[in-house]
């Protein structure tokens, strides 16, 4: 009999983090159409808006070579890559290879079916000048991966920064890039091409 309640309690209890999410998600959606940012963002405010499975925007960007994208993993993890152009971009697979895929490779074997650049709340890219470059200088180079320590996030903050740094977590990498570009970093959905 205390089971029935106990999953009843769960629902509801769930029920009200959802509501209460979609509440403040919608309170920063307008505050970003208002164009209105964090100043100077701290870890906190990183990533106001961080890209979900769950909550889309209206709003779609083209791809920019040089762009900071990303992608889910199983809904829970977070997989970035540097955009090149052309409906591609380098990512630093698990096996420790560099590589350049399609956008449609990069979500293949994925649960998310969206990728998402960063943007300023203008919803203009982000684009590191090197970053690009520095992706492209890298393909099919190899990385001894680990997961925590020399992950995907730590190989896109080497390409917009150049620095060799573990980047332990994908909102680690979110406040390293509202250091470098001095405002909070958006995650807009990108409109695919169907190549």
């Amino acid at each position: 009999m205390a089971l029935p309640l106990i999953w009843l309690g769960t629902a509801a209890v769930g029920a009200i983090l959802l509501a209460d999410d979609r509440k403040q998600r919608k309170s920063l959606q307008h505050e970003r159409r208002m164009g209105r940012s964090p100043k100077v963002p701290n870890e906190k405010s990183a990533s106001p808006l961080t890209p979900s499975i769950w909550h889309t925007s209206d709003v779609r960007v083209e791809a920019a070579p040089g762009g900071i994208v990303c992608c889910f993993v199983f809904g829970v993890v977070e997989h970035s890559g540097i955009w090149v152009g052309d409906n591609h971009l380098v990512e630093l697979h698990g096996s420790g290879l560099i590589r350049p895929v399609s956008a449609q490779r990069f979500l293949q074997d994925r649960t998310g079916r969206r990728i998402f650049q960063a943007c300023n709340h203008l919803h203009q890219p982000l684009i590191s000048p090197q970053a690009q470059q520095r992706a492209e200088q890298a393909i099919y180079q190899y990385r001894e991966y680990d997961l925590f320590n020399n992950n995907c996030h730590r190989f896109v903050w080497s390409c917009v920064n150049g620095e060799e740094v573990a980047v332990k977590s994908f909102e680690k990498l979110n406040a390293l890039l509202a250091e470098e570009f001095k405002q909070a970093i958006y995650w807009d959905e990108v409109t695919l091409s169907e190549r």
